[in-house]
């Protein structure tokens, strides 16, 4: 029996505390970066300081209004949900909170079914709370679901409210507009994204260049998700953040030959610049791919005058338009540069 008795202490022993937390850390090392640095409170959020004090006012006094916020990708919309639902409802988030995404079936039955019944439940709140249902990438619903859902927010106003997160708020129906507190952000700057950036490449121990970050910042163009995957990215795949390192991982135009080029227009050579052209073609990259690299180039160029800067970007803008339209060949973009030059000769003429 004693053996027996020592065999059962064993088993029943709880687990040592220095190897749960070692678990724990193990986990999260293997987290993607965006959600192991997701922000948790308003104040870690990055950008969009007016819009968030406002949403901190709606936490403070407790009865929030629904809620659109309409911005571009990667700019902490869903996040600032999920920050504002944690604050007013504390250890109930996981009770009083539904989220539904693109991921999800959003038609007609799942608002007439899940949230109706979600809506209905009975969740012990304290005074003054209510059920959070978040809908993020709301612009993406079919408009029998968004007719329906208007409904189902007047109707359950007293104990439900609803926050949506879309990037083109004129797909959300007026009806469900009308009834919502409409919040817009805007794009990050290069210095939020370059703050963040570094923070956490401190935090990783990342071997980084100061070139290699700017690198990190030109390719995420105002979305920090997007920074965030590429300097993981960069830093698992070549353990330093380098310029070339980023251009191989992100796997764009290199933005010094693209300078090179509309430097090339600039001065009238168009035998060097389509010998660029023609180099950048032939390694792959698609149409598009080139002539979203040369106007975001064109746009920081500080060697050319504003209004020479003005008539290469109205050049730029037309030709984008033939490609998205299917004229993405070879010829289309020399016909562009052509088109520069000339441009550049008449101004100077």
């Amino acid at each position: 029996m004693s053996d027996i008795e020592s065999d059962m202490e064993v088993v029943d022993a709880p687990a040592d505390p220095k190897e749960k937390s070692s678990t724990a850390q193990t986990r999260k090392s293997h987290l993607p970066w965006i959600e192991k640095y997701r922000p948790t409170k308003f104040e870690e959020i990055v950008g969009n300081e007016d819009t968030l004090q406002r949403l901190s006012y709606f936490a403070q006094a407790g009865n929030v209004p629904n809620i659109i916020i309409a911005g571009p990708p990667g700019v902490g919309k869903t996040t600032t949900i999920l920050c504002l639902a944690r604050i007013l409802l504390g250890p109930a988030f996981k009770d009083a909170v539904l989220e539904l995404n693109a991921s999800n079936e959003r038609g007609i039955d799942v608002v007439r079914n899940q949230i109706k019944m979600f809506a209905q439940q009975k969740v012990t709140l304290p005074a003054g709370r209510h059920k959070i249902v978040i809908l993020d990438e709301a612009d993406s619903m079919t408009d029998g679901a968004q007719q329906a859902l208007r409904r189902t927010m007047e109707i359950y106003s007293h104990s439900t409210r609803f926050a949506l997160a879309c990037n083109n708020s004129e797909k959300i129906v007026e009806p469900i507009q009308s009834r919502c507190a409409m919040l817009r952000y805007s794009q990050l700057s290069d210095a939020q994204i370059l703050a963040k950036v570094m923070d956490i490449c401190e935090k990783e121990n990342a071997s980084h260049t100061k070139e290699g970050l700017e690198a990190i910042v030109f390719t995420a163009q105002g979305d920090m998700r997007q920074a965030l995957n590429n300097l993981q990215s960069t830093v698992n795949g070549f353990g330093h953040v380098d310029e070339k390192n980023v251009f191989k991982v992100c796997d764009e135009p290199h933005p010094i030959l693209v300078k090179e080029m509309l430097q090339n227009c600039v001065s009238g050579d168009i035998d060097a610049a389509y010998k660029i052209l023609a180099h950048l073609w032939k390694l792959g990259y698609a149409a598009e791919d080139l002539i979203q690299n040369i106007f975001r180039v064109c746009k920081t160029m500080d060697t050319i005058g504003e209004f020479l800067m003005l008539e290469f970007l109205k050049e730029i803008g037309l030709t984008h338009m033939k490609i998205i339209e299917g004229l993405g060949t070879l010829l289309q973009l020399s016909s562009l540069l052509a088109r520069l030059c000339q441009v550049s000769e008449n101004i100077e003429t």
